[in-house]
């Protein structure tokens, strides 16, 4: 998983698939927007990520079962290093 803080756009690039291109998207949230290419998500979009990355990033992973948790350590990561491209590797949980 990829992550981009564009401090000028004020906006959130979360990959989720690495060359995959996108042939369409799908606003989830006011602030949201899932990329999806070959009917699966490729990157979650995140605008305005100052005004709050809890609830558009739960409507992503509640719309395509995205792990929300992820979602939020990636983006976490971004805004920790703007302008930046931030590569987390997130492993599947292990069973207790």
């Amino acid at each position: 998983m990829q992550a981009d803080y564009d401090s000028k756009a004020n906006a959130i690039s979360i990959r989720l698939a690495g060359d995959a291109r996108a042939g369409s998207a799908d606003e989830v949230h006011a602030r949201a927007v899932v990329a999806v290419g070959d009917g699966a998500p490729i990157e979650v979009q995140l605008l305005y990520p100052d005004l709050g990355i809890d609830e558009p990033l739960r409507a992503a992973a509640r719309s395509y079962d995205l792990d929300v948790e992820a979602l939020i350590a990636a983006a976490q990561a971004a805004l920790a290093a703007p302008d930046r491209s931030v590569t987390l590797d997130v492993a599947v949980r292990s069973a207790a």
